[in-house]
């Protein structure tokens, strides 16, 4: 146990740092822990699992059978440390990807994403391409760096498949925009049609690149004669 971390067992610690530090001390960075185990741990903790699951909101990587499916239903995995939530000033819930969300929190990012994936686009009970596997959605937190560097949890809707592969993702606000502000005129005002409309629509020139991609070759031949 490192001397410089308070004792996980310390009873005048909140139950939010005892969790923290039980991962440290008690479980480790890459193990698996369960469910049953956590609830032992804290015996007088009914909401024990909450807990837990608000560490997220600090930064802390905690992965169930929906970001990692070789866990089961009682499975779940420390994947990395966030905010010493421990220290004084530090963890204090803050932002819209603080604290665990609630039914009507669900409903409006659902609505304000279009009830669909926000990575892939599908969604809620569509079946995903060249499978019998059917999209669900919820709600997961994405890491944003700030354009100041700040690093604050958002809140993002996701399919189940998008949301394994994008459970270490961290997004970078201040890089996005300043690539955007080094398009040429005509690409930036293409890109703000784009945000505007919240959806992207395709020029004739990239259509007609699709459609010819799709020709077998002597077909691509006769359009290549033609066009160039």
């Amino acid at each position: 146990m490192s001397a410089s971390l308070p004792d996980w067992t310390d009873s005048k610690l909140g139950t939010k740092k005892r969790a923290a530090l039980w991962l440290l001390q008690v479980v480790g960075e890459g193990n698996i822990f369960t469910k049953s185990a956590l609830r032992d741990a804290f015996p007088e903790t009914t909401q024990i699992d909450r807990r837990m699951r608000d560490l997220r909101a600090h930064g802390w990587k905690i992965d169930t059978n929906r970001e990692d499916i070789s866990l089961d239903a009682n499975q779940q995995r420390f994947i990395q440390q966030g905010e010493a939530v421990w220290e004084p000033g530090k963890g204090t819930p803050s932002g819209a990807g603080a604290g665990a969300i609630g039914p009507a929190q669900r409903r409006e990012l659902l609505v304000q994403d279009g009830h669909k994936c926000r990575s892939c686009g599908i969604s809620p009970g569509e079946t995903y391409a060249d499978t019998d596997i059917t999209s669900q959605l919820d709600i997961a937190r994405r890491t944003v760096r700030q354009p100041d560097g700040e690093d604050k949890v958002q809140l993002i809707v996701e399919c189940n498949r998008c949301r394994v592969g994008n459970s270490k993702l961290k997004a970078d606000v201040g890089e996005v925009i300043d690539r955007a502000a080094k398009l040429p005129a005509i690409e930036k005002k293409m890109l703000s049609s784009w945000i505007d409309q919240d959806t992207r629509t395709f020029s004739d020139v990239e259509q007609l690149w699709a459609d010819y991609r799709t020709l077998p070759a002597e077909a691509r031949d006769l359009v290549r004669q033609k066009v160039l």
